[in-house]
């Protein structure tokens, strides 16, 4: 009986310990959600999760020997929180030398003005532009010293984001292939066409901010980690590249021309070691140069290029066995053939009856000679020939905007062609291409008749040191191999005889030429303005490099004598760069007349 009184009484005191428990739960419950609930309401806003993004740093562009040409460096921006300001009293505290003080507003906005380069009333403006806000820019993209002088004034409203941006070490060497980047994207050239490879991935970060702005120690919590990019390993070498243009600039300020170009290219790999343009942008000043020069002209730029197309012609004429070098004509001064009443075609200079063999109008470059030696071919040979040398369609670099149409160049077809059109186009007028396609021609010449797809980029190096190779589709033949040396033999009596061949020829080296002056038309005429080239394949005897020079309407001078120096000098340094082996024949004594 006293063992049940006893159980009792422990029972009721149980039940009267739990009902005292859920009184508490249920007075704090409602001290929380009604009596102090607008109270926990602002401290949970006072003590906010701030997000952070976390860059990754966007990966390199580099040359073919690792010579950076784009980099990545940390910027910052300088940031304030206006609601932290003490607005009512006017007042900020500031180090200055070590010693902390108190000054107006105006004052410390003016110190952070004289520290960056800015100006003081736009700094202000933004900052008052909402006095409640958490945040506001003042300066973005300072450098790592600016920041620090900032930082160390101890302004507790101020704040900082550090942001990658982006450097060219090497200016305007390359900045035509390299590109550049807007303030969110790439815009142009490298830096676009391969983002894929060099773009990286930003993490993201938070914390928790009390309501003065403080962030809380240890609150830092990674929800996902960045990632970088890779690097872009061009095929061009920067010291040629720069010397390329270099000689540009220096013969086109001789002259007086508008622009040049200078493309070199591997002939047996199809690799583009320069691809000069000039003007050429600097990318770290968009300014640098105007809208027409900021891309790559050489691969999106297509003008007529005159007489340096005539090789097209006679390899193709050797490749269907119709001449041979020593194929005999007589060559009038002025050809009416075909064409409609009151047209006729000239040569450079003017001249009777000439004896020539097909040598010799290679050599003379006879306008004439060329077109009577293509009628042995039908339209649709001389097209398939254009088309199969790659002309008339984008480069296998598929350089940024070279697929838009009026970038790649014409070839018109058949059935569209006029029979002026058809003749003229046979010496480089009536069509039109880009530097990387006339190289391209001489590539293919110089490989024994096998066009290599035109290489820019070697591929992506992964940031974890993996490679992504650029697929390069197998060259294809575009003419025998009789056809393409013997038309470099033919080439060969312009180092050796032509009129140029003191200037264009460095000793001990074969070197098959070709000069070109294309007229350039204008409101559908062609007036007095000129596009000169120098081409060319060297050694001959044992071919490596092709190589295209480019001047447009220089002012005097309206020749290729005009690119010849500039030629010269590249090969030279070619040359001299690549230890590039003497010849051990000496060129073949082709007969130029009969």
């Amino acid at each position: 009986m006293h063992s049940a009184r006893i159980t009792a009484g422990r029972l009721r005191l149980t039940m009267l310990v739990v009902v005292a428990i859920v009184a508490v739960f249920v007075v704090k419950l409602v001290d929380f959600q009604v009596v102090r609930a607008q109270e926990l309401t602002l401290a949970a806003e006072s003590r906010r999760t701030i997000p952070v993004t976390t860059y990754g740093e966007r990966g390199s562009i580099v040359d073919a020997n690792g010579t950076v040409l784009a980099d990545s460096v940390e910027r910052y921006d300088i940031t304030a929180a206006p609601v932290n300001v003490d607005w009512e009293t006017g007042l900020t505290q500031i180090t200055i030398d070590g010693e902390r003080r108190a000054v107006s507003n105006q004052e410390a906005v003016a110190k952070i003005a004289e520290l960056t380069g800015s100006v003081a009333a736009d700094l202000m403006a933004a900052l008052e532009a909402d006095r409640k806000s958490q945040f506001a820019y003042l300066v973005k993209a300072v450098d790592l010293d600016t920041f620090t002088s900032v930082w160390d004034l101890d302004i507790a409203w101020v704040y900082s984001d550090m942001r990658p941006s982006r450097v060219y070490p090497s200016g305007a060497i390359a900045g035509n292939l390299v590109g550049f980047l807007g303030l969110d994207e790439p815009l142009s050239g490298t830096e676009r066409r391969w983002d894929e490879c060099l773009a990286a991935e930003n993490g993201q970060s938070s914390y928790e901010r009390s309501a003065d702005g403080v962030r809380l120690p240890g609150s830092l919590v990674v929800e996902t980690e960045p990632s970088d990019g890779g690097t872009v390993h061009l095929t061009i070498d920067a010291d040629l590249q720069w010397f390329a243009q270099q000689k540009l600039a220096e013969r086109a300020a001789e002259v007086g021309a508008d622009w040049g170009t200078a493309m070199l290219v591997r002939v047996d790999t199809g690799e583009i070691v320069v691809a000069a343009d000039w003007p050429s942008i600097d990318p770290n000043d968009l300014n640098s140069v105007g809208p027409d020069d900021a891309g790559a002209r050489s691969f999106v730029a297509p003008f007529e290029p005159g007489s340096i197309m005539k090789p097209v012609a006679f390899a193709a004429l050797l490749d269907q066995g119709l001449i041979t070098p020593d194929t005999q004509l007589v060559v009038p001064g002025r050809y009416t053939e075909g064409l409609p009443a009151g047209e006729y075609i000239t040569d450079v200079f003017a001249h009777g009856d000439l004896r020539w063999t097909a040598t010799g109008i290679l050599m003379n470059s006879s306008n004439i000679g060329t077109v009577m030696l293509s009628n042995r071919m039908s339209l649709e040979e001389r097209y398939e020939y254009f088309r199969k040398f790659g002309f008339g369609q984008p480069t296998e670099v598929d350089f940024l905007g070279e697929s838009v149409p009026g970038n790649h160049g014409r070839v018109f077809t058949p059935g569209e062609i006029d029979a002026v059109s058809a003749a003229t186009q046979m010496f480089g007028q009536g069509i039109t291409a880009t530097s990387a396609q006339m190289v391209s021609l001489y590539q293919t010449l110089g490989n024994g008749g096998v066009r290599m797809p035109l290489t820019l980029v070697a591929g992506c190096e992964h940031p974890d040191g993996t490679w992504t190779d650029v697929p390069v589709p197998n060259g294809e033949r575009v003419v025998s191999e009789y056809a393409a040396e013997t038309t470099l033999q033919m080439m060969e009596t312009v180092a050796t005889q032509g009129g140029l061949r003191s200037v264009i020829t460095v000793p001990g080296y074969r070197l098959a030429a070709k000069t070109g002056t294309g007229e350039v038309a204008e409101n559908g005429r062609y007036g007095s303005e000129r596009i000169v080239s120098l081409a060319g394949v060297f050694p001959a005897d044992d071919p490596e490099y092709a190589l295209v020079v480019t001047l447009a309407k220089p002012d005097i001078m309206k020749s290729s004598a005009a690119a010849a120096p500039t030629f010269n000098a590249i090969m030279e340094q070619v040359i001299k760069t690549f230890r590039v082996q003497p010849s051990t024949e000496p060129a073949p004594d082709l007969a130029l007349t009969w």
